[in-house]
């Protein structure tokens, strides 16, 4: 499974997020983190890690052997934690948008050739994007797009503009959202898009995913580490209720007064959510 991590506006944790989901993803998959922000990487910095091997010798190794061996992603990751895998994307922003043209290019790219590994799931960080991005190509041939945005006037505004295109760049883009703000399901039926959770203000738990924080300290103790296991279970859930075809549609729709969310025309409020999704 390829899942890629995204924002469509501002910085509300993509990197945080997608290291959290990698930390707690289920027992039974085999995570890989791989930075692919054109902006540049960040967890190289924070945890004070070796370039290579990373994002740049991916890219020299693809443009050299190909991207057909499913063991090649591996071979270019670093051990953040224990059980976390990570390929590293460069700090400058020439050299990751340099490494993700040839990555882009590769068909299959070396992301989706391993996710297509039985029993692996890669986790792509692509920071903010849109339809210039060269992670586009990556995020086209995801399984699961997840969009994260905090739920607040501004961020929403923005969300909403570019929502019905975000929504042809993958087959099954899903939201979560970062802190305080509208209700998860007021959001998820406003927009039409599901919500697969909310990562709750956890600077502790953050400070683990950052380097900054107690090394002896877990994310699978912090309640960020909690909120994204389930963030992580749901994201499971729906895609495979999802390509099943066998998602339920929501019942006992309301009515959201207009003007709830800036940017939106009143849609229906359902009690429920889509069957797999907890709010």
């Amino acid at each position: 499974m390829l899942v890629a991590v995204c924002s469509l506006k501002g910085s509300p944790g993509v990197t945080t997020l997608a290291t959290a989901l990698a930390a707690r993803w289920p027992v039974h998959e085999d995570p890989i983190l791989v930075e692919i922000d054109p902006a540049g990487g960040d967890l190289m910095a924070r945890f004070r890690l070796e370039e290579s091997p990373g994002l740049v010798s991916l890219a020299a190794a693809a443009r050299g052997r190909g991207s057909h061996d499913p063991s090649l992603l591996a071979q270019h990751a670093q051990v953040l934690q224990p059980g976390l895998r990570v390929v590293l994307g460069p700090v400058g922003a020439e050299q990751a948008r340099a490494a993700l043209s040839v990555l882009a290019s590769s068909k299959p790219s070396p992301l989706r050739r391993a996710a297509d590994h039985p029993g692996t799931t890669v986790i792509a960080d692509c920071g903010r994007v849109d339809p210039d991005s060269p992670t586009f190509p990556i995020i086209r041939d995801a399984d699961a797009m997840l969009l994260v945005a905090r739920p607040r006037d501004d961020e929403l505004a923005h969300v909403a503009l570019k929502l019905s295109a975000a929504q042809r760049w993958c087959r099954m883009p899903c939201f979560v959202l970062v802190g305080d703000g509208y209700p998860t399901v007021a959001v998820s039926q406003v927009l039409q898009v599901p919500v697969l959770g909310r990562l709750p203000r956890d600077d502790k738990g953050a400070a683990v995913l950052s380097g900054r924080g107690n090394r002896r300290h877990s994310p699978a103790r912090s309640a960020l580490g909690h909120a994204a296991a389930r963030i992580a279970l749901n994201a499971l859930a729906h895609w495979s209720t999802a390509t099943n075809g066998t998602a339920a549609a929501p019942r006992g729709r309301l009515a959201v007064p207009s003007g709830s969310i800036p940017g939106t025309a009143p849609q229906p409020l359902g009690r429920r959510t889509p069957r797999g999704v907890r709010t």
